[in-house]
């Protein structure tokens, strides 16, 4: 038999060249992203240039825009941060400092007290221990009778709370320091968080013997506890400042997309290199500055991409939804990404990674630019963003003495002509942090 076959196929493949590779990068990059990326480009191509953009046409967009943001124009050069003055050290008043301090004034026996600076350790951002990282110490071959004692000191720390294991032991190791006239409140947190949570107090009453005022009452109490007991340790972050990549503004007349690449370094091709490429002798210098003359023209042409990609989404966004734009409805009209995709005759992943990151602004606020795609509810035309924006504006209208039921709410939702089932109203609801009927009775 010989072993030699001859077939024929044909199959299509295609492989990611480091152009492409670019060019997909540079298309999902954030604004802050980008400008940071081109920083690093223009440092390690000496044949890129970088000149500041030209600020009258910035200018002139925010005399004519005059909502939109002037700000502090960006610069170019990137360093470290230099920390505030004065600003707190979060290595000496965090969670776990705090806990190691408690730990050293105890006195405890050393095996014991580095066991549980260990802990501390592992103590996360709300207060809590994971089982999982209590269960690698076994893997360390520590005895499990010193690990509980480890444990059950660090649950004696202050704040009350830290250490647990799960919300239902957070609950109770606090409601212990109470004393013990809280012995109902303690056997619902240990018993019946997710009933108490849906407000079951009938059957919480009869499975614990009592009447539904004295869950209530219990209620209350657990209500007070502090179900994130690291809470008081963590850093409020400093805030995000989000730089618009698009602008949709009413210029003379005419809804209009504007890429907002004023902030952007104008990225240009050195003449000086250009000319030593033609003019050197140097076999090796020429071959060093045809490779970086190649990778510029790439990242020119990534950029062009990039923002004519942008542009052509934006423009979509605008037509689709111009009614908000112009003001004359909160509600955004069905709008798909795979639908805009095949629109503008390209690939749905080329679309999602375009409006990546990318925000949008008009005189309405600045939005993420994936919030303009909203899926069809039901019938009728109506995007899920005015489904829930409907709904939210009948509870918010309801009697608080009868409030509507899903049922009602389904039924309120198909007079307006958004056909949707009872059970997605409920997912509606959920989402919007809705509680039901009963919780929302006054």
């Amino acid at each position: 038999m010989s072993l030699v076959q001859l077939k024929t196929e044909l199959r299509q493949e295609l492989k990611l060249t480091p152009r492409l590779m670019q060019s997909m990068e540079v298309l999902q990059m954030s604004s802050q992203d980008l400008l940071e990326y081109l920083s690093r480009q223009a440092e390690e191509n000496p044949l890129l240039d970088q000149s500041d953009p030209p600020e009258r046409a910035y200018e002139e967009l925010r005399r004519q825009a005059g909502w939109i943001d002037g700000g502090v124009r960006p610069t170019f050069t990137h360093g470290e941060a230099v920390p505030e003055a004065g600003a707190a050290d979060d290595r000496l008043e965090s969670l776990a400092a705090f806990l190691r301090d408690q730990l050293h004034r105890l006195r405890l026996p050393r095996p014991l007290e580095a066991l549980c600076a260990y802990l501390a350790e592992l103590v996360d951002e709300d207060g809590y221990l994971v089982q999982e990282d209590l269960d690698g110490l076994d893997g360390l071959k520590i005895p499990r009778t010193l690990t509980e004692q480890a444990l059950e000191t660090l649950q004696g720390l202050d704040p009350p709370g830290v250490g647990a294991r799960s919300l239902s032991e957070c609950l109770l190791l606090q409601l212990s320091r109470r004393g013990g006239g809280e012995a109902l409140a303690m056997d619902i947190a240990a018993r019946f968080l997710p009933e108490l949570g849906r407000k079951h107090y009938a059957a919480i009453a009869r499975k614990l013997g009592t009447t539904a005022e004295a869950v209530r009452q219990a209620e209350g109490v657990i209500a007070s506890l502090e179900p994130h007991p690291g809470r008081a340790f963590q850093r409020a972050e400093p805030p995000a400042y989000v730089r618009p990549d698009v602008f949709v503004a009413e210029l003379e007349g005419e809804w209009k997309v504007v890429l907002n690449e004023y902030y952007l370094p104008r990225v240009s091709v050195n003449e000086y290199y250009l000319r030593l490429l033609k003019s050197s002798g140097d076999k090796e210098t020429r071959d060093y500055l045809r490779q970086k003359l190649q990778q510029a023209k790439w990242l020119l042409d990534s950029l062009e991409r990039r923002g004519s990609t942008l542009r052509r989404c934006a423009e979509a966004v605008l037509e689709a939804q111009r009614p908000f734009f112009a003001g004359e409805t909160p509600a955004l009209a069905p709008m798909t990404l795979s639908a805009l995709a095949e629109e503008l005759e390209l690939h749905p992943s080329t679309v999602s990674r375009a409006v990546r990151g990318k925000y949008l602004q008009c005189r309405r606020g600045t939005y993420p630019l994936r919030w303009f795609f909203s899926l069809p509810a039901g019938g009728g035309g109506f995007s899920r963003q005015a489904a829930k924006q409907t709904l939210l504006s009948l509870v918010r209208e309801e009697d608080g003495r009868r409030p509507y039921s899903d049922q009602d709410l389904c039924r309120l939702l198909g007079e307006r002509g958004i056909d949707v089932a009872r059970r997605t109203v409920t997912k509606y609801r959920l989402e919007l942090g809705l509680g039901s009927s009963a919780a929302r009775r006054k």
